[in-house]
C-alpha cells in the first residue's frame, strides 16, 4: 500500500469518527449547544479540554520554536503555568455563577449591556486571531498528507469542522474532542518513542533527550550544541539574553491562557463546583503528556535534520569545521526533503552552484569569514518550522502507519481547538449580542438557528484568514494570548475578587488593556490588514525596553488593571446585590451543585 494510500486510511477514519460521533451527540437544545447539557463527567471534560487546548502551535508549531533553543520552552512553562491559575483562581468561581459564555459572566456581573458588548468584541477579536494558526496548522498538514495545496487542505478543514461543530454544538464537540485527543496523544507520542529509541537507545523521549546519543557516544543536547555552533547557530542550550522579555512572554502565555474564552467555557459542561476544579487537575494531567515530550521531540529533530545535511556529523567527530565544510549534494537528498519541497514549505536555492546544500546561519556575521572561505553564499535550505513534528518519522525513516497516524494527529490537534475556538465565537453572538442585548424574546429554537448560522460565518471568516495567515501557528497563537491577557483576565479576576470594581471601570479597564496592546503590535510588529496579501511583520529591534509585542499582553493587563481601579475608585459602588453576588461566588459552600442559567 502506498503512503498517500495509508495517510488516507487514517485520516478517512478519522473523520469518520468524528462525523459519527457528532451526529450521535447532536444538540437538542441551546443547553446542549453551549454547555453540553451541563453533564459532562470531570475526567471526560479534562479530556476534551486538553483537546481544545493542545492546538495546531502545540502539536505542530511548539516543538519547531524549541527546536531553534531551548529558550523557547517558555511556551511551555506560559501554558502549563496558566492552567495552574484557571485551576486555582477561576473555574471554580465561573461555574458556581452557572452561565453560557465569559460575556455572559461580565454582562451580569457588571450589570451592564455595554460591558458585555465590550466583552464580546474582546472574544471575537482574540478567537478569530487565536483561530488563524488553527487554519493554517490544518493546511499545513493537509497540504502534505494527502497531497493537496495548502488552501484545499483549508478548506477540507472547514467543511469537516462544520459537519461536526455546527450540528452538535457544545455536546457534539466534546465527545469529538475525547476522540481526538486519543487520536493526537497517540500520535505525537509513538513516534517520539521511536525516535527517541533511534537516537539514544532510551524509550522515553524525556529521559532520552538526557541520555547519550549512541552514534556518537556523547550527550545528545551536547552533540546538539557542537553542530548547531559549528554551523553559526546559537547553542542549543544557551541562555536568553533579555530576561525581562522573557518573564513578560511567559506571564502573557500564563494569563492569556486563563484568560481564553474558548478554554473557561469547557469549565461551565460540569455538573458541580468540584468538578470544575477537577476537570482542570485532568487537563494538567493529559497535558501533561505532550508537552513532557514536545522539548525531546524538538531537539532530536533538529539534531536528524542537520545530520541529514551533513552525514559526516552524525557520528563521533574530531573536527566540526572539516564535517561542515561537505553537506550532501542536492541530487542525493533523502526522499522526505523531496516530498516536502512539493509543499514549498522547504526550499532549496543553489547560491554557489556547487550542487550541495549549505545549510547555515548566513545572519551570524561572526560565522561570514568561515562561510566565505568554504565558498558559501548564502543559507540555501529553508525549512518552515511548522514541519518539524510532521516530517519527522519520515526524517527517522519511520514505518508508513507511523507517518498516517501523525497525519491524523496534527489534523486532530488543529481540528479540535478550531472547533472550541468557533464555538466561542459563535455562543457570543448568538447568546450574548442577539438573545441578551438584541433580541431577548428570540425563543429557543430561534436562538439555536442563530446560533448555528453564526457559527457557519465564523468558520467562513476563520477560512479567509486561514488563507491569508499574518505568520506561522505558533506566532499567531502567541498574539492571542496576549489579547487575551490585556483584556479579557483581569476583568474576570477583578470581578470574582473586588466588590467594589463597578462597569465603568471595568469597561474603561477592557478597552485600555485591548486598544493599547493592539497599537503596540501593530506599531512594532508592523502587521496590517491588507486583504489578499499575507502580513508581514518588522524585524528592525526598536521594541520599547527590548519588549516583544509576543510579551506585550502583560503589559495591557496591567494597564487594565490600573485603569479599573483608578476609573471604580472615583465612580459610585456597584448595587448591593452585585456585591453580595460577589461575595457569594467567592466563597462556595463546598462543591454543591452550581446555579442553572
Amino acid at each position: 500500500m502506498s503512503q498517500f494510500a495509508i495517510n488516507l486510511l487514517f485520516v478517512g477514519a478519522s473523520f469518520a469518527l468524528y462525523i459519527g460521533i457528532a451526529i450521535w451527540a447532536r444538540a437538542g437544545s441551546t443547553k446542549d449547544f453551549y454547555v453540553a447539557g451541563g453533564g459532562v463527567h470531570p475526567i471526560t471534560n479534562g479530556m476534551a479540554t486538553a483537546a481544545d487546548w493542545m492546538s495546531a502551535a502545540s502539536f505542530i508549531s511548539m516543538a519547531g520554536l524549541i527546536s531553534v533553543g531551548y529558550v523557547n520552552s517558555t511556551f511551555l512553562m506560559g501554558w502549563t503555568g496558566g492552567y495552574v491559575i484557571l485551576a486555582m483562581l477561576l473555574a471554580p468561581y465561573l461555574r458556581k455563577f452557572g452561565k453560557f459564555t465569559v460575556p455572559d459572566f461580565i454582562g451580569d456581573r457588571f450589570y451592564s449591556k455595554t460591558a458585555r458588548v465590550v466583552a464580546v468584541i474582546c472574544l471575537i477579536i482574540a478567537s478569530v486571531t487565536y483561530v488563524i494558526g488553527q487554519m493554517t496548522g490544518a493546511g499545513v498538514a493537509f497540504s502534505r498528507f494527502l497531497e493537496v495545496p495548502s488552501s484545499v487542505g483549508i478548506w477540507i478543514a472547514a467543511g469537516i469542522v462544520f459537519l461536526y461543530a455546527v450540528f452538535g454544538g457544545m455536546k457534539g464537540i466534546t465527545y469529538t474532542q475525547v476522540a481526538q485527543y486519543i487520536v493526537l496523544i497517540i500520535a505525537y507520542t509513538i513516534p517520539a518513542v521511536f525516535i527517541a529509541l533511534q537516537l539514544t537507545g532510551n524509550p522515553i523521549p524525556m529521559f532520552g533527550m538526557f541520555s547519550t546519543h549512541t552514534e556518537s557516544g556523547v550527550p545528545l543536547l551536547a552533540k546538539l550544541d557542537e553542530v548547531v555552533h559549528a554551523l553559526g547557530f546559537r547553542d542549543y542550550t544557551a541562555d536568553v539574553d533579555n530576561k525581562l522579555n522573557m518573564v513578560l512572554f511567559t506571564l502573557s502565555l500564563m494569563i492569556g491562557t486563563a484568560g481564553l474564552p474558548h478554554v473557561i467555557i469547557r469549565f461551565f459542561t460540569v455538573p458541580k463546583v468540584a468538578d470544575a476544579r477537577w476537570s482542570a487537575g485532568w487537563a494538567l494531567v493529559f497535558i501533561a503528556l505532550l508537552y513532557l515530550t514536545a522539548p525531546a521531540v524538538a531537539s532530536m529533530a533538529r539534531l536528524n535534520l542537520l545530520t541529514t545535511v551533513y552525514p559526516e556529523m552524525a557520528g563521533q567527530v574530531q573536527d566540526y569545521e572539516e564535517a561542515a565544510a561537505n553537506p550532501i549534494l542536492y541530487e542525493e537528498r533523502p526522499d522526505w526533503i523531496r516530498t516536502w519541497e512539493e509543499t514549498g514549505l522547504i526550499t532549496f536555492t543553489d547560491h554557489n552552484n556547487d550542487g550541495r546544500i549549505q545549510m547555515y546561519n548566513d545572519a551570524n556575521p561572526a560565522f561570514e569569514p568561515l562561510a566565505a572561505e568554504r565558498g558559501w553564499e548564502g543559507n540555501e535550505l529553508t525549512v518552515n518550522n511548522d514541519i518539524l513534528v510532521l516530517a519527522n518519522p519520515e526524517i527517522a525513516n519511520l514505518p508508513g502507519w507511523v507517518i498516517g497516524l501523525i497525519a491524523a494527529g496534527g489534523i486532530a490537534a488543529a481540528l479540535s481547538t478550531a472547533a472550541g475556538l468557533l464555538l466561542a465565537i459563535s455562543s457570543a453572538i448568538s447568546h450574548d449580542l442577539i438573545k441578551n442585548t438584541i433580541n431577548p424574546g428570540i425563543s429557543e429554537k430561534g436562538e439555536m438557528l442563530a446560533a448555528r448560522i453564526s457559527m457557519g460565518g465564523a468558520i467562513l471568516l476563520a477560512t479567509y484568514l486561514g488563507l491569508n495567515p499574518p505568520g506561522f501557528a505558533a506566532q499567531v497563537v502567541a498574539l492571542a494570548f496576549g489579547l487575551a491577557a490585556a483584556s479579557l483576565f483581569p476583568v474576570l479576576m477583578m470581578g470574582i475578587f473586588s466588590t467594589r470594581m463597578n462597569s465603568k471601570g471595568a469597561i474603561c479597564g477592557m478597552l485600555a488593556g485591548l486598544i493599547s496592546t493592539l497599537l503596540y503590535i501593530f506599531t512594532y510588529l508592523g502587521w496590517f490588514f491588507i486583504p489578499g496579501t499575507n502580513m508581514l511583520p518588522n524585524t528592525e529591534p526598536n521594541w520599547l525596553l527590548g519588549i516583544s509585542p509576543l510579551s506585550f499582553g502583560a503589559i495591557g493587563a496591567m494597564i487594565n488593571f490600573a485603569v479599573a481601579f483608578a476609573v471604580s475608585s472615583v465612580t459610585e459602588e456597584p448595587p448591593q446585590e452585585i456585591q453580595d453576588l460577589v461575595e457569594s461566588v467567592r466563597y462556595p459552600k463546598g462543591a454543591g451543585l452550581a446555579v442553572d442559567h
